[in-house]
């Protein structure tokens, strides 16, 4: 079992309609993009999970966007306020030196940022790609926006005028689908976060299971043990 930390609230903004940026200070010594950190939001007692959108010197940044009791008990918090959290937890990313496109959806474009920082404080060349239902949940930070539309149709024309090496991505399960057909097509390998409700957070519940291929046999694996991120070709998408 991961421990309990204590962080305190140095940060909360709204960045879109019904999102918000929280930033936490803590004795976190290392996150990286793909991970996520599980937050104690009483009076629940499932704790909810967010991927970290940045880290730096135990500092740790998260968007969250407004959904029931547990996102409004964080937007009540205010600077200096405690939050207990678990992490970070799951698996990150795997860095590689090639030239990357990263692709997000929605409040997916958390860990795409991260991993836009890690990759440029590296060298290595990327390109975001990010897309939202409307103009007013658009978050800033990529090279290209998708307002109201698929980021999927404009993959084959990046791909084709970008040349990446490599393809990560962070969003609903549709979008994840989607971009690994597109990464199957042009024979790019993809690595993707998965986003699901998780429960125990650790791997222990199995309330997050899904069913990857790995030596030539279709397993079960936690999202939040095992991932989040799956090499996209070894999921058995649904």
């Amino acid at each position: 079992m991961k421990k309990i930390k204590k962080g305190t609230v140095e940060k909360i903004e709204k960045i879109a309609q019904d999102t918000y940026a929280l930033e936490i200070s803590s004795d976190v010594k290392e996150a990286h993009a793909g991970q996520f950190i599980s937050i104690l939001c009483p009076p629940k007692t499932l704790r909810r999970p967010f991927s970290i959108k940045g880290f730096k010197d135990g500092k740790i940044q998260v968007f969250f966007r407004l959904k029931g009791e547990g996102t409004n008990y964080i937007k009540s918090l205010k600077v200096g306020d405690s939050v207990d959290f678990m992490g970070a937890l799951g698996t990150g990313f795997n860095i590689e030196n090639k030239k990357s496109l990263l692709v997000g959806a929605g409040i997916g474009i958390a860990p795409m940022l991260f991993l836009k920082d890690e990759l440029n404080s590296k060298g290595i060349e990327n390109f975001l790609i990010t897309g939202f239902k409307a103009q007013n949940e658009v978050i800033q930070g990529s090279d290209k926006t998708v307002v109201g539309g698929s980021v999927i149709d404009y993959l084959d024309e990046i791909i084709k005028e970008f040349k990446p090496q490599v393809i990560y991505s962070c969003g609903p399960e549709i979008v994840l689908k989607l971009v690994n057909q597109k990464a199957l097509e042009h024979n790019i390998d993809a690595f993707v976060a998965m986003e699901k409700v998780f429960a125990c957070q650790v791997g222990v519940c199995r309330g997050c299971v899904i069913k990857v291929k790995k030596d030539g046999k279709v397993q079960n694996a936690t999202i939040c043990h095992d991932g989040p991120v799956f090499k996209s070709s070894e999921v058995v998408w649904e």
